[in-house]
């Protein structure tokens, strides 16, 4: 199964961050999407990374933050 965590962010650079953070733990560029206008990061992990992906986003403060499993 496939989990999408969005977190809300007050600023580009923060996702920009986010981001590099995610690529050097090994999740696919192709993975991370990030909404510019609404200032949201979305990543696409498997279920089983749920766990760790989440604790490094949170690392970096979002102001909202949810969790999709398909």
């Amino acid at each position: 199964m496939t989990t999408t965590i969005t977190g809300a962010f007050t600023s580009i650079d923060t996702i920009r961050n986010t981001m590099d953070e995610l690529i050097a733990i090994g999740i696919d560029r192709e993975k991370i999407f990030a909404d510019v206008e609404n200032n949201e990061l979305k990543v696409m992990v498997p279920d089983d990374i749920e766990f760790e992906v989440t604790k490094i986003i949170k690392r970096h403060q979002p102001f909202d933050m949810s969790a999709y499993h398909r």
